[in-house]
């Protein structure tokens, strides 16, 4: 005979399968994050990917011949940072509802978030179920 917090550990269970599910979700999202970024002139065009990893460089035009290397250099340096803020914006905009309060998605990018501060050890739960996790069934007819 199922005892009544039955139901209430199988809603807790269904609901963090959805939450699996919705991270599984959530990360390939932020896998396909990409931001590419034209420079004026179209100097250099670089695209990157979630993590500000550079996946492509192209040079649409012959534009970068006629420049000096330095500012060939800043033309590519200036271009990257634009490229990484983009992919952190869209990265953002894929996170910002799963994050709980207090928590940046720099800081979680960044490494600077405590993972209990997201997933505590204990889920949360009502009382009486977590007492019946703890201790099981504690009424008169329980078999």
């Amino acid at each position: 005979m199922p005892s009544p917090y039955d139901q209430q550990i199988e809603d807790l269970l269904d609901q963090y399968r959805r939450q699996r599910d919705e991270a599984a979700e959530t990360r390939r999202r932020i896998n396909e994050t990409t931001a590419t970024v034209t420079a004026p002139r179209q100097t250099v065009k670089i695209t990157v990917g979630a993590q500000g990893e550079v996946t492509a460089i192209e040079f649409p035009t012959g534009a970068y011949r006629r420049m000096a290397p330095r500012e060939l250099a800043d033309v590519l340096l200036t271009t990257l940072r634009q490229a990484r803020s983009e992919a952190l914006e869209s990265v953002a905009g894929v996170l910002a509802d799963r994050l709980p309060p207090g928590v940046t998605v720099p800081d979680l990018l960044q490494g600077r978030v405590d993972p209990g501060a997201v997933l505590p050890e204990d889920p949360a739960m009502p009382r009486s179920v977590r007492d019946y996790v703890d201790h099981g069934f504690q009424g008169d007819s329980h078999e």
